[in-house]
């Protein structure tokens, strides 16, 4: 059912659409009773009816709605009509990162920001027991003002009231996981949801490391010319190279990458927070091991030098005042971590 702007879901104005997909329709709307506007999310009419998509579209909801953090999509309300069901959220301007890198590999200053918001969106989910199990750049949503947000938890496995914190345990509060079925999209799964064995937080972080290297290539990290193929892939080959695609990469993001996208899980990261530190250990490195010094460097250094000497000089005559004052007009500027187009990681 399509709705037109003025029709109402309980207190929510709709305003106009904003898109669909496979599970259902989104809108712009008003909510009259806080005065702001939000987003709403519909199930289909066409799936309403079907149990298992309709355990995915309140799954999405619960778990999203159990979490608070500032890179995963905030969910207000959830709508009690059977007929239609919606999904009340925040309202998001931008871009998801798929449209995002239709124009191709990402700065790596860039794709190292959205990659640090991920990871802390992801640890953010694990620490409450949920492993979102469908990570892929059309679920990872960039705000006009560069704020990552994590979406689609319709696919999350959420761990049981009763497991205790930190449990790997694989019973779902909402969504069962059976042995041998798969869920997931191909071109991101972990080896072990292509085997459709039980998966923990550690299949996010193989499909983490499948983004951040498709956001620095420009391409995907496994390729087939079918979704089996694919799979195959993931399960037998190794990655494409990031070498291969014409631009200097740091040997130790290469080795981040690397790590995150091994085959065996207990060989990955353990942690989405370890990955993030990481991440933002990496962003201090000025390039790959043993590449030349770029100009902006040298002359950050020669300026260093310079306010040193001029220091010194100053401190011999004793204008110590006139020193420190001078040593402090010639210290480098040090660029923010939040300038997502500099030579960071370059």
């Amino acid at each position: 059912m399509t709705l037109t702007p003025g029709a109402r879901l309980g207190p929510y104005v709709i305003l106009g659409p904003l898109g669909s997909g496979g599970m259902g329709e989104v809108y712009r709307a008003r909510d009259s009773r806080l005065e702001r506007e939000v987003a709403i999310k519909i199930l289909q009419a066409d799936v309403a009816g079907d149990p298992d998509r309709l355990r995915r579209f309140k799954q999405e909801a619960l778990a999203a709605a159990s979490l608070n953090h500032p890179n995963i999509l905030a969910v207000y309300d959830v709508g009690a009509d059977p007929d239609m069901p919606f999904v009340v959220s925040e309202l998001l301007t931008g871009a998801t990162l798929r449209q995002t890198l239709e124009a191709g590999a990402l700065p790596l200053r860039r794709a190292a920001g959205y990659a640090v918001q991920i990871a802390h969106g992801l640890a953010a989910a694990h620490a409450q027991g949920i492993v979102h199990r469908d990570v892929k750049p059309d679920n990872v949503f960039v705000t006009n003002d560069g704020r990552v947000k994590l979406l689609d938890f319709g696919l999350a496995r959420v761990r049981s009231r009763d497991a205790p914190s930190g449990s790997v345990d694989t019973k779902t509060a909402v969504l069962p996981t059976e042995h041998g079925r798969i869920l997931g999209t191909p071109a991101y799964m972990s080896p072990e949801q292509v085997r459709g064995d039980p998966v923990d937080h550690r299949s996010d972080i193989f499909a983490f490391g499948l983004v951040l290297h498709e956001m620095i290539s420009g391409r995907r990290a496994f390729t087939g010319p079918s979704a089996v193929e694919m799979m195959n892939a993931i399960l037998n080959d190794d990655p494409a190279p990031l070498g291969g695609t014409n631009r200097a990469v740091p040997a130790g993001l290469e080795r981040l990458i690397g790590r995150c996208l091994q085959k065996l899980p207990e060989e990955r990261y353990e942690s989405a927070k370890d990955l993030g530190y990481q991440l933002e250990a990496l962003a201090l490195d000025a390039g790959p091991a043993g590449a030349p010094a770029s100009r902006s460097a040298g002359l950050r250094r020669g300026l260093v030098i310079a306010g040193v000497v001029m220091a010194a000089l100053a401190g011999a005559v004793g204008g110590l005042v006139w020193g420190r004052a001078t040593a402090s007009a010639v210290t480098p500027d040090v660029p923010s971590r939040n300038d997502r187009d500099g030579p960071l990681l370059a």
